[in-house]
């Protein structure tokens, strides 16, 4: 079913639902996954313009930054990107609707459409496919100006002197990125005890610390009770304590606060009690092995944010994938332990399969092997040699459980673990395999050959 994006039905205890969406509403496919990294490359290059260009020799005087060019730069890409799904669309003679979906039984949809009027659909099988929304905070009302989502982040007019981004996790971190590297004065405001506390523990301490070096401020452990606007235009009071109770509490200001306290699926709108469909007590829809639905008949399926597993736009193509090729009688599947996780800053963060505490706590034999981006040659000579890589191998098997990489390119060099694991590859098969020279992959090689073995730069 892709017929726009339907509200939200029921939301997790303490979480205020949406409104039910206005079908008059147009809307545009959603490329929020590409919007923020075209801000984040231009944030890149307005820093290295003003901050880094005279270290390599490059004297460049008066750079100042226009907003509204970056966001049309930044509307412009996201308008091709759509642009471009239609045209397939078309070419593969895919009919599209624009509108709000809603079941009326297990085969039959009816879309109240973006233009007026509506319109049901019969299918033999629905796929359900219509993403996620940022989970609101008790307490804070959004309203895209002072108190903003991920949505309003990306469409701020002027650099916010000071920012508060409530959620130290992906999403919060590279928009903080994004307006600090601007100008702005960002401190992250986290509950629990670290950021981004599925990420291992070394590639975290790393990134935090090359983050704080570049700016951004740390409140973890802390907890967001409250918020006040100040009358017109004035900073927004946030009211903070320790998430461990207490009496400690403290003020904080901010002319701009990002609400990025994670994701939820956003399904309500969507009448899943007509498909015979109940969302389970943090709004996923339930799913076999083969993405197949409790709906009677068999005929209802769900991918992507709307049922378990990583909220990634490359995990839900491959459930898309997978998918269809069960209903066109093939074997679909998707390994959700060789989905790769990437983090959009500068350095990038990137990482694959476990941890070496998950590893630790299921008391499997295991290995690190560790490299720094600082003895690679090519991060050297580019003097962008902040970061590591490491492996987590299995003690006997020398297979590989997991790689984790905070550096320059760190999403593009994760791919080359990602296929080791995929195919049952150990870090000897990475580290006796050929890497060019000089290059950032090398260091890829490096922490393999140290997992079992000694690095040779090292």
């Amino acid at each position: 079913m892709a017929a726009g994006q339907p509200g939200q039905l029921a939301s997790p205890a303490g979480q205020p639902a949406p409104q039910k969406p206005d079908p008059t509403k147009k809307k545009n496919l959603s490329f929020f996954n590409h919007t923020p990294k075209a801000l984040l490359n231009s944030s890149h290059i307005y820093e290295t313009a003003s901050k880094h260009a005279a270290s390599y020799g490059v004297m460049v005087d008066g750079v100042t930054m226009n907003i509204p060019k970056m966001m049309a730069q930044k509307d412009g890409a996201v308008s091709g990107l759509t642009k471009g799904i239609e045209g397939l669309f078309k070419k593969n003679k895919v009919d599209y609707l624009k509108g709000w979906a809603s079941f009326k039984s297990p085969t039959e949809v009816e879309v109240a459409l973006a233009d007026g009027g509506s319109t049901t659909v019969t299918a033999k099988n629905v796929i359900i496919a219509t993403g996620s929304e940022v989970s609101p905070l008790p307490g804070l009302t959004i309203d895209e100006e002072r108190v903003v989502s991920s949505t309003g982040a990306l469409k701020l007019a002027s650099i916010p002197k000071r920012m508060a981004v409530i959620g130290g996790g992906v999403i919060g971190l590279e928009m903080g990125s994004v307006w600090s590297r601007l100008g702005s004065e960002v401190t992250v405001i986290e509950f629990g005890a670290a950021i981004c506390p599925f990420m291992d523990g070394d590639a975290r301490k790393a990134f935090q610390r090359i983050l704080q070096k570049q700016g951004l401020k740390f409140k973890t452990g802390t907890k967001v009770t409250g918020a006040s606007l100040g009358a017109g235009a004035g900073p927004v009071t946030l009211a903070l304590e320790s998430a461990k109770g207490g009496d400690k509490k403290e003020e904080l200001e901010a002319d701009v606060v990002l609400v990025a306290a994670g994701r939820r699926p956003f399904t309500a709108g969507l009448n899943l009690e007509a498909a015979g469909i109940t969302p389970d007590a943090r709004g996923r829809i339930p799913t076999d092995g083969h993405f197949r639905t409790p709906a009677p008949g068999g005929t209802v399926f769900a991918i992507g944010d709307v049922i378990e597993g990583p909220m990634l736009a490359h995990k839900a193509e491959e459930d898309g994938i997978a998918c269809v090729e069960n209903l066109a009688g093939r074997n679909g599947h998707v390994n959700y332990g060789t989905v790769p996780s990437i983090i959009y800053t500068h350095p990038e963060v990137a990482w694959v399969g476990q941890t070496e505490e998950e590893v630790k706590a299921a008391g499997i034999p295991y290995k690190t092997g560790k490299f720094a981006f600082m003895a690679n040659s090519r991060a050297r000579t580019v003097d962008d040699a902040d970061g590591m890589v490491k492996f987590v191998s299995h003690a006997e098997t020398d297979k590989v459980l997991g790689a984790h990489i905070v550096g320059p390119a760190a999403g593009e060099l994760i791919q080359e673990a990602v296929l080791a694991m995929e195919y049952g590859g150990t870090t000897e098969d990475i580290a006796r395999t050929c890497h060019g020279h000089p290059t950032l992959s090398e260091a890829v090689k490096e922490a393999a050959l140290a997992t079992y073995d000694k690095a040779i730069h090292s």
